[in-house]
C-alpha cells in the first residue's frame, strides 16, 4: 500500500531535518513524502532543497494558515493512506508505517490511530505528557475525547468522499475533520496500542490560555457545523482528559 506523508512547515530550520529524517528512516518502502512550506525566510527552504530528490512534492509559497497548507498537501497526495507529520515531530521508530499498513491490510478499516508522547519543545528527551488514546468507541466523542491527529492515518478515499480541512476554523480544524469522519460518517476505525509519534509541545492549540479557550470554542462549533448539539459538559471533559495525560 502506498502511504502519503504530509509535512507542513514555516520557519522551522532548527527542527525540519530531524522530522524528515524520521520519515525517510521508515522501513516501509512505498512512501510519498510531501512538504508544503509557507515561504519560510529562516533557512528552512535551503534545508528542504537538500531533500528535494526524495520528495514527491516540495511547495514553498504563502498560505492562509496551517489548515490551508494541509489542504494543499491533500490535493497532491496519491497514496492509499494519508498521514501528517508536523514539522518538529518525529515518527517514533522505523516500524511505525509498516505497523500501520499491516492494520489496514488485516482489518477492514478506514482509519488507524495510535498513541503519542508530548515532549519539551527544546529537549525531546523530556516527556511532559502521554496521550494514550485507547480503543475507539463513537460515544467517546461525547466525553471530550478525540484521537491524536498526528498519530491518525486515514484512507484517501475518505478525504475524497467527505472533504478536507475546514479553513474557517483556525485552531481546531483537526478536531472537526476527525469528528466529521469518525462520528458523523462513522468510518471504521482501529486503535494501535503503541506510541507512534513524539510530539513537540508549543503548537497553536497547546499555547496560551487564549488559544486553548478559542480551540475549545471551535470544538463546540465543530458539532454544530456537522448538525449535532454538543454535550453540555464537553469542554470540561475535554480539559480533564488533557489533565489526565500528565499521569500516564
Amino acid at each position: 500500500m502506498k502511504v502519503s506523508l504530509i509535512t507542513v512547515c514555516w520557519n522551522v530550520a532548527p527542527v525540519i531535518a530531524e522530522t524528515l529524517d524520521s520519515v525517510f528512516a521508515q522501513e516501509h518502502q512505498d512512501l510519498e513524502v510531501i512538504v508544503i512550506d509557507g515561504a519560510s525566510k529562516d533557512g528552512t527552504l535551503d534545508i528542504l532543497e537538500t531533500y528535494r530528490p526524495r520528495l514527491a512534492h516540495l511547495v514553498s509559497e504563502k498560505d492562509h494558515g496551517i489548515y490551508d497548507a494541509m489542504n494543499k498537501g491533500l490535493a497532491r497526495a496519491t497514496g492509499d493512506i494519508i498521514g501528517f507529520v508536523n514539522a518538529g515531530d518525529l515518527l517514533m521508530d522505523p516500524t511505525v508505517i509498516t505497523e500501520v499498513v499491516k492494520k489496514f491490510q488485516t482489518h477492514k478499516v478506514d482509519a488507524v490511530y495510535g498513541d503519542i508522547i508530548m515532549v519539551d519543545e527544546n529537549d525531546i528527551s523530556q516527556v511532559k505528557r502521554t496521550w494514550k488514546s485507547g480503543d475507539y468507541h463513537k460515544s467517546n466523542f461525547t466525553k471530550g475525547w478525540m484521537p491524536p491527529h498526528v498519530a491518525t492515518f486515514i484512507r484517501k478515499s475518505a478525504y475524497d468522499s467527505f472533504g478536507h480541512f475546514n479553513t474557517d476554523l483556525r485552531i481546531a480544524a483537526d478536531y472537526e475533520i476527525l469528528f466529521r469522519f469518525l462520528y458523523k460518517h462513522e468510518l471504521a476505525t482501529l486503535h494501535v496500542p503503541k506510541v507512534l509519534v513524539r510530539f513537540r509541545l508549543g503548537g497553536m492549540s497547546n499555547g496560551s490560555v487564549r488559544h486553548v479557550l478559542k480551540a475549545n470554542t471551535e470544538v463546540r462549533r465543530s458539532w454544530r457545523l456537522n448538525g449535532f448539539q454538543a454535550p453540555p459538559m464537553l469542554v470540561t471533559r475535554k480539559l480533564w482528559s488533557k489533565v489526565m495525560q500528565f499521569f500516564h
